[in-house]
Formats: C-alpha cells, structure tokens, sequence
C-alpha cells in the first residue's frame, strides 16, 4: 500500500484505494486494537537498502499522500520488503507467520489481481487458512479482480467475504 501512484496505470488504482482505504484503514485499526498480528509487506520498488520510514516517505513524497497516511504503518508492526507479488516469495514472512503460530491470514492491500491474487496462492500452498476482505482490496483492472477474487474462492478456498465478517475472524 506504499505507493507514489505516479506509474502507468495509477488512476485506475488510485479510484479504487479511495474506495477502500476507510475500510483498510478500519480494518488496521480494530486488529491492532484486538492484539491480533499485523504485518506489512511491501514492495521495494528495486531499493533493497529501503526500510520502513524511507518507504513511507518516499510514499508521502508521491502523486496522492492521502491514500498513504491513514495506513501507514506504525513502528510496532512487522515491515517486510519484497521484490515481486507474492508477500511470501523471498521474504521472511512464512518463518514469522510460523513463530507466531498463524493459522489464517487475512490478505489487505493492493493490487488484488496481482499481488494478493499471487499472495494468497503462496499462503494456499503453505497451507494457511485465507481471507480476502473484498472491499478492502483495491484493484487496476474491474474484471481482472473479480476473477481474481473467484479464484481464490474456489481454487485456493479462500473465504472472499465483506471487511465486517473479516474483522470477526481477526478478533473472534
């Protein structure tokens, strides 16, 4: 979600997080409130000297700081860089999911037929239980994300449900 939204197709993407960022942001809040676990990872953009407060001020500096500071992630929460979609490819998220004893992940963010869709395969394959709250996931392409959210539905047995039945998994 830390992004300067000054590529190619940011308006597309833009439109969509303003339609789902006071759900993600919700949803942020009220995990950290229960004491559930809360990661971010994030795209290095090709900076692997970048960490936390470089990337959330190289997002700030960009096209829309709006879309950034209501999810920016605080110094007590988890910050993973990765290189490509997958949060899981390369990083350290699967050994800190492990230690915390995980068993469901519930996938927030951004590009849901990109990287959530690549994602929630790995954590599929990795045998985590998923869910995808769909109106806090923000897609590029309308059509591409509904497909996307099917197949995690029906491939990866994702449960594809609304922030408020997500919230209940985090905190229930």
């Amino acid at each position: 979600m830390l992004n300067r939204y000054d590529h190619e197709d940011a308006e597309p993407l833009r439109d969509s997080v303003r339609a789902v960022l006071p759900t993600m942001a919700e949803l942020i809040e009220q995990t950290r409130a229960a004491g559930a676990s809360l990661v971010y990872v994030n795209d290095n953009h090709g900076d692997w000297t970048v960490g936390r407060e470089a990337m959330v001020d190289w997002a700030l500096g960009g096209e829309d700081p709006a879309l950034v500071e209501p999810i920016a992630p605080q110094r007590d929460v988890p910050f993973l860089v990765k290189a490509r979609h997958s949060a899981f490819y390369a990083t350290q998220l699967d050994y800190l999911l492990r230690q915390a004893e995980v068993e469901r992940v519930v996938l927030v963010g951004q590009v849901t037929e990109q990287c959530i869709l690549y994602s929630a395969l790995d954590a599929y394959v990795r045998h985590f239980e998923l869910v995808v709250p769909r109106d806090a996931v923000a897609h590029i392409d309308e059509q591409l994300a509904a497909a996307a959210l099917r197949m995690m539905e029906r491939n990866m047995r994702a449960d594809v449900v609304d922030a408020g039945a997500a919230l209940q998994v985090l905190t229930g």
